[in-house]
């Protein structure tokens, strides 16, 4: 069935509490992002699907078997689970066959076709991975992006249930962690695996999966799909922690509809189609960059006076801070729209 439940469970470490009651699903072929800052509690969700670690409390299941609680634990080489680290861990005294074909010896129910023929599964493999024809080669003969290539490779030849990932590509520089996202993505379309990944990088867990799940302080702050999470963040620290967000301030008339105050002027009604209830308390309204527009200003401009404060050149786009009464906005716009420092612009909001 391919499937993982985390129910209930919460993980102490002495008198410090890491995970607090978490539930999550984990569907047949689902590439779930953990999402969050440095020291959330995603690694140690992790190693507690894993096996490393035992849950002080709750239940995990692993294709509907109960493989761990409070008392007991299944060992990792049990569960059928693959895993990729930061760090490559390959062994340098093993050829690349050899660090490869490690699992198929070593893992239970790896299937019998593959302990027959490893050689030829191993090939598939780094088939797969891009490196056909280097079986031979050590470690230390290879480029990090290539260790990261035998570490997946390694982690998917037995054919896991799930495939577990933990920030393996933050050692990479920035080109190679984009071509090593395109061969992610392309292995789990071939071989349909579920996923869990865990990573601190926001652009990587919008880009890749199916279902991010962004913790804060050892709770599930929000799960949902990547556009959810941008677009209809349920809390501030999900709209700040992915991708940026202006706070707008003003007053709300009902769920659908933003009072934008203008000054001087009457209030700027702006339509909402997203459900942003949580922030309705606060009367204020997230506004990612790319949902403000910019205009030449002129006198009876419908919309907010703004005035240009910074700008930079990003390549494709332009990224401004405008001054709007008070309150400092990011916008960004595509490279034809172009203000300079000290311009009056007319802001609109287009949530």
């Amino acid at each position: 069935m391919n499937e993982a439940r985390v129910m209930g469970v919460s993980k102490r470490f002495g008198e410090v509490v890491a995970l607090h009651r978490i539930d999550l699903h984990i569907g047949k072929g689902e590439f779930v992002a953990l999402l969050g800052p440095s020291g959330c509690g995603k690694t140690t969700l992790l190693r507690l699907l894993a096996g490393f670690e035992s849950p002080s409390s709750g239940e995990i299941w692993l294709n509907q078997e109960l493989v761990a609680d409070q008392d007991r634990r299944m060992p990792p080489e049990q569960r059928r689970i693959g895993m990729v680290f930061q760090s490559f861990a390959l062994w340098p005294h093993l050829t690349v066959y050899d660090n490869v074909a490690f699992p198929l010896r070593h893992q239970q129910h790896v299937p019998e076709e593959y302990k027959q023929n490893p050689r030829a599964r191993v090939a598939q493999m780094l088939e797969m991975v891009g490196l056909g024809g280097m079986e031979k080669r050590y470690p230390s003969q290879l480029s990090g992006g290539q260790k990261q290539r035998v570490a997946l490779a390694r982690a998917i030849v037995f054919n896991p249930t799930l495939l577990l990932m933990d920030e393996p590509l933050s050692s990479l520089d920035a080109e190679l962690r984009i071509q090593m996202r395109k061969e992610i993505q392309h292995i789990h379309r071939e071989l349909g695996t579920s996923i869990v990944y865990v990573t601190h990088d926001q652009s990587e867990a919008l880009a890749m999966a199916d279902k991010i799940i962004v913790m804060r302080g050892g709770r599930i702050e929000q799960a949902g799909t990547p556009h959810e999470i941008y677009y209809e963040p349920q809390s501030p620290f999900v709209a700040k922690f992915v991708g940026r967000a202006n706070f707008v301030k003003g007053s709300w008339a009902d769920s659908s509809t933003f009072l934008l105050e203008r000054k001087g002027q009457t209030s700027l009604p702006v339509r909402v189609s997203q459900d942003l209830t949580p922030f309705q308390r606060e009367q204020v309204l997230p506004v990612r960059p790319d949902q403000i527009r910019l205009h030449p200003w002129h006198d009876g401009q419908d919309g907010v006076k703004g005035r240009v404060q910074h700008v930079q050149f990003q390549g494709r786009e332009l990224l401004y801070s405008i001054q709007v009464g008070e309150e400092e906005w990011e916008v960004s716009t595509d490279i034809a729209t172009r203000f300079a420092y000290g311009d009056q612009v007319a802001v609109e909001l287009v949530v």
